[in-house]
C-alpha cells in the first residue's frame, strides 16, 4: 500500500514539475482514464475529460490541460486501501482557450496492479462546473 502512495506522490511531484514523461512512465500500457459510465461532462465534450485507454492516448489529457494556466494545485489528503490510492486536491485555474476558470476540491481515485503502474484513473469532481468552463464560464467565485 505505501508503494502505491509513494508513487501517486511522485506522480504529483512530476506534474508540478511538468514532467509529463514520467507519469505517462507510471501508467500501465492498458491504463483507463476517466473510464465512468455516464459522465455527463463526458458526454458534453469536455476536452479535459473524455474518456481514454491507453498510455498514449493519456498523452492527449496532458497536451489539453497543458494550456490550462494552474492557480492553485494543492494535494490535501491522501488515503489508501487494497490496490487504490485516493487523493483529494484542491485545483483552481484559468483556461484560456475557452476563456473560463473553475477552483474546486477534487477527488482523484488511481487504481494500481501489482506491479507498481496505475491501471485506472478518475477524476471526482463538479462535472456540471466543468461543463460550464468548457463554454467559456467562470466558475472560480
Amino acid at each position: 500500500m505505501q508503494k502505491n502512495i509513494d508513487a501517486v506522490q511522485a506522480i504529483y511531484a512530476a506534474f508540478g514539475r511538468g514532467d509529463i514523461p514520467e507519469i505517462l512512465e507510471a501508467l500501465a500500457d492498458d491504463v483507463a482514464w476517466e473510464s465512468w459510465r455516464h459522465n455527463f461532462a463526458q458526454e458534453a465534450g469536455v476536452p479535459w475529460m473524455k474518456a481514454l485507454k491507453g498510455r498514449r492516448a493519456v498523452g492527449e489529457f496532458f497536451r489539453v490541460i497543458s494550456e490550462f494556466n494552474f492557480t492553485k494545485f494543492n494535494v490535501l489528503s491522501v488515503l489508501a486501501g487494497g490496490d487504490q490510492v485516493a487523493a483529494e486536491v484542491e485545483v483552481a485555474a484559468e483556461v484560456p482557450t475557452t476563456g473560463g476558470s473553475f477552483a474546486e476540491e477534487e477527488m482523484h481515485l488511481w487504481t494500481f496492479n501489482d506491479r507498481g503502474q496505475v491501471t485506472r484513473f478518475r477524476h471526482y469532481l463538479d462535472t456540471a462546473k466543468h461543463m460550464a468552463v468548457a463554454k467559456g464560464q467562470k466558475t472560480d467565485k
